[in-house]
């Protein structure tokens, strides 16, 4: 297939080079002159301009902007397309996205890779990025079953697990797994910088170790992206940060109150729950889709 990719990041850019290796045929558009020409070098592309009018041959394109350029930027793309082709995103949040581009765009299907690393750019792009990671669809009762099967073989070639749910059902999922980590880890992280002794700081920043590296890695990542998450998917957000909210101050009053039993019960649960979370998020995440 002739697929158009627009935004030629580290999602973009890994798309981009597994496209390639299934054969396709892969035209990339950046706003960046530089990003093109990088694009091409590594592999990503075969062909990149910063002119949408490069897409107007693709079958299929995947818009791989900031959440936040995602509307403006199809908007400004079907101008250039035939109504035939294939719009899909790949933004981590669904229902504002799909509200304002379904009636403007029949052949349009929401989605989301949930895949990613702490690096950006079209220097982070790599290869097998999507194989074994959620990639989740949110088609409306509108959207044509052409286009999702479209879109559907596109992300199985990937090596994919599919999803398919609502746009609400999936704002609401990523709140909780997604979004509220990048919130609470830099919380962490500012807590952490609050420390008014300059010796003691200092002393644990050296001391900082594996615990740290993983409860803080998404908190240090791209603040552009915690932002939009934030204010694209707002009220989610706001509904897990406070429920977070109520069960940190559950234990601080255990500690207060010295109340080590009901504490370590607590961890206890946490303890046997978490692989429900990790091991088997897979399983989760389609019980969550399917309701």
């Amino acid at each position: 297939m002739n697929i158009g990719i627009l935004g030629l990041g580290l999602i973009g850019g890994s798309l981009g080079l597994d496209l390639r290796s299934h054969g396709h045929y892969v035209f990339g558009v950046s706003r960046q002159e530089s990003t093109c020409t990088k694009a091409i070098a590594l592999g990503s592309v075969d062909e990149a301009s910063v002119n949408m009018s490069l897409l107007t041959a693709v079958e299929v394109v995947f818009i791989c902007t900031p959440i936040g350029l995602i509307i403006p930027t199809i908007e400004q793309l079907i101008t250039h397309l035939p109504t035939n082709v294939v719009i899909t995103d790949v933004g981590s949040v669904k229902t504002p996205i799909v509200k304002a581009i379904s009636p403007l765009w029949t052949n349009f299907i929401g989605g989301h890779p949930m895949a990613g690393t702490a690096e950006s750019g079209i220097d982070a792009a790599q290869r097998h990025l999507f194989i074994d990671r959620p990639y989740v669809l949110t088609p409306t009762a509108t959207t044509p079953t052409e286009a999702i099967s479209t879109v559907e073989k596109i992300v199985k070639q990937l090596g994919s697990k599919l999803y398919y749910c609502p746009p609400g059902h999936h704002d609401r999922a990523v709140s909780w797994i997604s979004h509220l980590p990048v919130m609470v880890s830099a919380t962490l992280i500012t807590a952490c910088l609050g420390e008014s002794d300059a010796q003691v700081l200092q002393l644990a920043q050296k001391l900082a170790s594996s615990g740290f590296r993983d409860t803080s890695r998404v908190g240090g990542g791209n603040p552009e992206l915690g932002m939009m998450m934030a204010q694209y998917n707002q009220q989610e957000v706001l509904r897990s940060l406070q429920q977070y909210r109520h069960h940190l101050d559950e234990l601080i009053h255990l500690i207060e109150q010295e109340n080590w039993i009901s504490l370590e019960e607590k961890l206890k649960l946490t303890q046997s729950s978490r692989p429900e979370f990790v091991e088997d998020c897979y399983t989760n995440l389609k019980k969550e889709c399917d309701k």
